[in-house]
């Protein structure tokens, strides 16, 4: 079994065509077409459902990729590890993160990272947390800036980062949002941006009967809000959800839900006009950020580099 075989496999199972992932991998379709029946040959097992519009995995192709990027990875980081040796870092760093996750500024450290090894591909992916963490127990990531929560998936260790409590943002119409036009007028209850903060905070059981807009299952805030909820016992309704921060925001300033965030998401430009109230949670849930990475033996030379650039109270737990 060829290693180019398995890369052509790859592509073709992430792209779900041949002739994008030929164009990626910069080989004509017939060679891409010819490797694939190779490895099929080989295998005695068709690899692909192939129609005129889409191809899909079988069964067998299913079986063979999990295996097959592992193997990629292994590769990747066996060369990694040589060029590190030799004092030059090359080769791939893939990198995935969930939108404005906080402690991290990812487009500082990218371009940090590529100052010191413009040698090394970046590849980055923007996902949820708990997809992030199968990619990265996959092989599929290098790294991951996550939020805690939901349980680790396969070999992975959790770095901690950040932590910073949730609270509510509203439109100052709204019933909640009394107290926070008061303290908009209070001198230094505002900042420049960002949402006004009222002093009073708010408990989950206050909320049972509102609207909510949120992100999907998948995110960090909304698993933490979930969490917070779920321990008071409180059941609440998701009438929108999104997967940006920008629209979330924005479907709060027209009055349509509430929203419960992490306390950074209120001091954002595009937040001025709301009303920030903190969350009262007894059972203590709070938005903790990790770095996620394989276990100390398969973390790459590269994805320790990254690590190097974040603060050196996480760096040092590498």
């Amino acid at each position: 079994m060829e290693l180019r075989h398995l890369q052509h496999f790859v592509a073709v199972a992430e792209d779900q065509h041949f002739t994008r992932a030929a164009e990626r991998l910069m080989v004509s379709q017939s060679g891409l077409s010819a490797s694939i029946r190779a490895l099929e040959r080989e295998l005695r097992a068709p690899l692909f459902v192939r129609t005129t519009r889409q191809v899909t995995l079988t069964e067998a192709g299913r079986a063979l990729l999990g295996e097959a990027e592992r193997v990629l990875a292994g590769v990747r980081a066996a060369e990694a590890a040589v060029a590190a040796v030799q004092g030059v870092l090359r080769g791939r760093l893939a990198l995935g993160t969930e939108q404005c996750i906080a402690g991290v500024p990812v487009g500082k450290l990218l371009a940090g990272f590529r100052a010191r090894h413009p040698e090394v591909e970046i590849r980055l992916r923007q996902a949820g947390s708990g997809l992030l963490v199968e990619e990265v127990a996959a092989g599929r990531l290098d790294l991951a800036f996550a939020v805690a929560g939901g349980g680790a998936v396969g070999p992975v260790r959790m770095v901690p980062l950040t932590e910073e409590p949730m609270a509510v943002l509203c439109h100052p119409g709204h019933r909640l949002g009394g107290a926070g036009r008061a303290a908009l007028e209070a001198p230094g209850a505002a900042g420049t941006s960002g949402a006004s903060v009222a002093p009073v905070v708010v408990a989950p059981r206050d909320l049972a009967d509102e609207a909510f807009v949120d992100f999907h299952e998948d995110w960090g805030p909304r698993r933490t809000t979930d969490a917070a909820f779920d321990a008071a016992g409180v059941r609440r309704t998701v009438t929108l959800e999104v997967n940006d921060v920008h629209s979330l925001l924005e479907l709060v300033h027209e009055g349509l839900g509430i929203a419960v965030v992490p306390r950074h998401f209120t001091r954002k430009p595009e937040a001025g006009g709301l009303v920030a109230r903190p969350l009262d949670d007894p059972a203590g849930a709070r938005y903790r950020t990790v770095a996620v990475l394989p276990h100390e033996e398969a973390t790459s030379p590269a994805a320790r580099a990254m690590m190097a650039l974040l603060p050196t109270s996480s760096a040092l737990c590498v």
